[in-house]
């Protein structure tokens, strides 16, 4: 993958992290920073930073129970670690966080 194959799948995974937070239904705030750095806000103060490395080619998720990096396999962004789904790794994270179900699709 190149860079601009990279920026417009970060761009893209962005974008629907952003849609998915906007139709959450829950306690929380979230800025995309310039640079393409997603900070998520929770009731309790915690926060989630979502970002793209473009060295690595990966996108990188800080979370109150660790960092994640997810590397996209062909279809989708993949956990380097457990294989997860981005979207669904980044659901389990916002659940623990924000203390309720949330389902980012």
């Amino acid at each position: 993958m190149d860079d601009k194959e990279f920026s417009a799948l970060a761009e893209a995974a962005l974008a629907r992290i952003e849609a998915a937070l906007e139709a959450a239904e829950a306690d929380i705030d979230f800025e995309l920073a310039a640079g393409g750095v997603l900070e998520v806000e929770f009731a309790d103060g915690s926060k989630i930073v979502v970002n793209r490395h473009g060295v690595a080619r990966e996108i990188w998720v800080a979370a109150r129970s660790g960092g994640f990096h997810f590397r996209w396999d062909g279809n989708v962004w993949r956990d380097t670690r457990d294989n997860a789904e981005l979207m669904d790794k980044l659901s389990l994270l916002a659940s623990q966080q924000a203390g309720a179900q949330l389902i980012l699709r």
